[in-house]
């Protein structure tokens, strides 16, 4: 995937917070279905970038994750954006089956319609 040079480059342009990390939105690549929102930091971004799996890191466990090491639901990197403002990124993935842990296709599963809250997947 990416070489050394990219992913310094990458590293360089992101601005990360005072935890060290950047919110990243994963959407399918050919639906532009949004799946999930997670957290990376500068390891996870290097590992995506470098292995094409993505990884992203985990608040809750405060550990580095590859989506899907444990269900299978893996995400292949297709396309890496970085947001005008560089502190959050979008990643183009192809999805493996689900992508939220409830076990639905995407973590949005849930909107407001005539201001009651109802789950539409």
């Amino acid at each position: 995937m990416a070489d050394a040079k990219t992913v310094s480059a990458v590293l360089d342009a992101l601005k990360f917070d005072e935890r060290g990390l950047v919110a990243a939105i994963a959407q399918q690549h050919d639906t532009g279905e949004v799946l999930m929102l997670a957290w990376m930091d500068r390891q996870a971004v290097t590992k995506t970038l470098e292995t094409g799996q993505v990884h992203y890191w985990s608040r809750s466990r405060q550990a580095l994750w590859r989506k899907g090491e444990t269900s299978g639901h893996t995400q292949a990197l297709i396309e890496f954006r970085i947001d005008c403002d560089a502190d959050a990124v979008l990643v183009r993935v192809d999805q493996t089956a689900v992508a939220c842990h409830t076990g639905r296709r995407s973590c949005f599963f849930t909107t407001v319609r005539e201001g009651k809250l109802e789950v539409i997947g």
